[in-house]
């Protein structure tokens, strides 16, 4: 409910600023980042991550595919599924293949632009907002 609620959850690191009065914000953020690039900050390098690529997607797809003939899934089920397998495998790169968390994120978003497009996915958004469980279509 607050930004001092939210510290004492753990949200804030100790030394994150709070900004009380919206009016401000943008005023406090720029003072924020022109007394960093004084202090000589340097953005991080981007870290890569390892993943399966294209031969772990397909052992993935294969579990997917016999989950659905198995009846344990729904058809949708395997499509949201395949496509967060996508993203976790990296896409299509070969296996154990470095990728930064940029590309991962990109993968990401347009796996969900795609998904959130379908009619099933979104009668699955509505009835977990008006019911709190979730539909299996």
């Amino acid at each position: 409910m607050s930004a001092s609620e939210a510290r004492d959850l753990g949200f804030l690191q100790a030394g994150d600023k709070i900004t009380f009065n919206r009016d401000l914000l943008i005023r406090d953020a720029k003072n924020t980042v022109l007394s960093m690039n004084l202090a000589g900050f340097r953005p991080q390098k981007p870290r890569l991550f390892r993943v399966g690529g294209r031969p772990a997607f397909a052992n993935l797809q294969a579990a997917l595919w016999s989950m659905e003939q198995a009846h344990q899934i729904s058809a949708h089920d395997r499509k949201i599924a395949n496509k967060l397998a996508w993203v976790m495998c990296g896409g299509d790169v070969p296996a154990n293949a470095r990728v930064t968390e940029q590309y991962l994120l990109d993968l990401e978003r347009e796996a969900f632009m795609s998904l959130v497009g379908e009619e099933k996915t979104k009668a699955r958004m509505l009835h977990m907002l008006q019911n709190g469980k979730p539909l299996r279509n």
